[in-house]
C-alpha cells in the first residue's frame, strides 16, 4: 500500500504488491499412536433391568391377565356381580402395583 501524498489516505498501487502472511499448516499431532479397534475387547453395557426385574414384570403381567379373566367369569348381567366389580379390579390393581415395583426396583449386581 502506498500513501497518497495529497490526501494522506492509503491506496493500492501496482508498484508495491501487498505482502501476505502465510501460516504453516501444523502436522498431525504425534501424541499417541492410532490403535486398531479390532483387537480391543467388546465393552459390556449395563442392562437397565436385572433378571429379578424381568421375573417381577412377568408376574405382574400374569396378575393383570388373571384379573381380567376373573372379571370375565362374572355371571351377573353386565358384570355387576362380586367378581366383575370387586375381586377382578382388585387383582388388576395388584398386578399394576407389581409392575410399578418391578420397574423401579434396582437390579442386583
Amino acid at each position: 500500500m502506498a500513501k497518497d501524498k495529497q490526501t494522506g489516505s492509503a491506496t493500492l498501487s501496482r508498484e508495491e504488491p501487498e505482502k501476505k502472511t502465510v501460516t504453516p499448516v501444523p502436522a498431525v499431532a504425534k501424541t499417541a499412536p492410532i490403535r486398531s479397534t479390532v483387537s480391543e475387547p467388546a465393552r459390556t453395557v449395563a442392562m437397565p433391568f436385572g433378571r429379578q426385574n424381568y421375573v417381577l414384570m412377568l408376574i405382574g403381567i400374569g396378575t393383570i391377565l388373571a384379573g381380567f379373566f376373573i372379571m370375565s367369569l362374572d355371571k351377573e348381567e353386565f358384570g355387576f356381580g362380586f367378581l366383575g366389580l370387586t375381586l377382578g379390579p382388585i387383582v388388576v390393581m395388584a398386578g399394576f402395583m407389581v409392575e410399578f415395583f418391578a420397574i423401579l426396583a434396582r437390579p442386583k449386581s
